[in-house]
This record gives C-alpha cells, structure tokens and sequence, in this order.
C-alpha cells in the first residue's frame, strides 16, 4: 500500500537536497526555495505542477509506476532511491540491469551539461531514452518510438527511413554491425532475453538481416568517425565518443566535429536553428 508520509516527505528531501545545476537549469538571480521548486521537478518529470504538488502535499490517486518512474529519473535518483520511492508509492520496483530504463545519476549530470552537443543515451539494444536538443535537429526525436521500434537495429532493417541518415556507401558496415552487436548481446544475455526476442523478430521481417545472421560475424565496433547526411546542412563527419555505465548497460554518446571544418560550421548552423527535427 502507499506510503502516504513518507513517501511526500522523502519526495521533499531529495527535492531540497537538488540544486538547479545539478539538472542542468539556470539557478537566476532572486531564488530563496532550497533546493528544486516544485514546478521545476515536475517539468523535469513531464507531468503538471499540480499532479506532483499533491503528491507532496500527501493528496491525491495513486501515482502510476509511470509517473514513479518519471518522478524517480527527474529527482535523478540512484537505483536504491528509486526502488524506495516505488516501495513508498506502493509499487514493486522495476528490474534492475540491461533491460532497465532508468538513467544513473552520474550520466544525467554529464548529459545534462551536453547543451550544445549532439549527444544521447542509449540502451544495450540501442533504444534512445535522452537526447539533447541538437542530437533531435541532427537525427530526429530518436525518444519517440515504441515497441521493437525503439531500437535503431530494428529500424535499420525493417524502416527504410532509418537509412537516409547515413551515405548509401555505408550502408553495408551498418547492416553488419547492427546484426554483429545484436548477435553479441544475444549470446551474453541468453534465450529469453529480450535481445533474443528482437533477433527473433528480425529473422522473420527482414530477408537482409536474415543474410547478416548467418554470417555470424561478431565484433564490429562502431567507427569513430560517423558520416550524416541532413536535408539542410548537408553532409556532416563526427567523431563519436562513447561513454558507459556497465551497471546499468547503457552508452552515453557524443558527437562532435573538427573546429574550423564544414562539419563544425554545420553543427553551428543547425543549433542555430534550433527546435528543429528531421
């Protein structure tokens, strides 16, 4: 059952305990609240200040283990804190591990200071779960799909689209890294995993993967220098550096491009720009 109290009270501590740099908000000039107001925990929770107010406030339904989850990422609590606050909303705690969401504390602070960067975090199975806002004018909003679309080497072969990011010459090194990555964690996570399940699907949907799959080639990495190719700035080269969380699986990765090159200037001209998606 809820824990009314002391789940309020636990919600105010971590929110005073907050200060706005550490989420990446400007602190201004006349602030007197310690710590986080309520309305910025509850747009970095994506739900309205008065939802979240009445938590607090020891009011209101039940929040969902949704809600929980978004309140738990927007405090940018650790693992243990996180199954608390589910445990005093009166929720089991999500699974812990690579098929968890939720991002550690420690990577949303960098994230969160990746403000004129293309950069995003991604799951083991290369769902996107942030983004910042130039990584959203390069590529599009990655956040938005569901299901066995949330992964990218899901899409790659089953969503034509996926590809006009990239220069058609090297389309070839994605479909073999996309099925090499998927055929590694297959073989780490087991039958029954969820990336076992993906497989699955993609055997039955796309011819091409079926080819890869056979091949059984394994540990293609990444290339650093990635090639984009965008509707208004045109072809850009970035360096991708990877950054992981071996707890929890997920990879924080950042792009950036030679200062001076046309790619720099393309970046430039994209931030410029923003909010803009493709």
């Amino acid at each position: 059952m809820i824990d009314r109290a002391g789940l309020a009270d636990f919600l105010r501590r971590r929110r005073e305990a907050l200060q706005p740099e550490d989420v990446g908000l400007p602190r201004g000039a006349r602030r007197r609240t310690p710590g986080l107001r309520r309305e910025e925990v509850a747009a970095l929770s994506h739900m309205s200040t008065d939802f979240y107010s009445r938590i607090e406030r020891e009011r209101g339904p039940q929040p969902s283990e949704q809600m929980v989850a978004s309140i738990a990422q927007g405090l940018h609590l650790s693992l243990d804190e996180r199954d608390h606050l589910f445990r005093l909303a009166g929720h089991r705690p999500p699974t812990r591990g690579p098929a968890g969401d939720h991002v550690a504390p420690g990577m949303l602070r960098i994230f969160d200071r990746l403000t004129d960067t293309p950069a995003e975090i991604v799951t083991e199975l290369g769902e996107t779960l942030r983004q910042t806002p130039l990584s959203v004018a390069l590529v599009g909003d990655s956040t938005r799909h569901t299901g066995p679309a949330r992964s990218i080497g899901y899409r790659w072969f089953t969503d034509p689209t996926a590809r006009r990011l990239h220069p058609r010459e090297d389309h070839d090194f994605y479909s073999r890294m996309y099925a090499s990555g998927l055929r590694g964690i297959v073989t780490l996570r087991g039958p029954g995993s969820r990336a076992a399940e993906l497989a699955d699907l993609l055997l039955a949907r796309s011819e091409e993967f079926r080819a890869r799959w056979a091949e059984h080639e394994v540990g293609i990495r990444p290339r650093e220098v990635k090639r984009y190719l965008h509707p208004s700035v045109g072809e850009l080269e970035l360096s991708c550096q990877i950054v992981q969380d071996p707890f929890q699986s997920h990879s924080l990765l950042v792009h950036t491009a030679t200062p001076g090159s046309p790619s720099h200037e393309g970046l430039r001209l994209l931030a410029a720009a923003e909010p803009r998606a493709t």
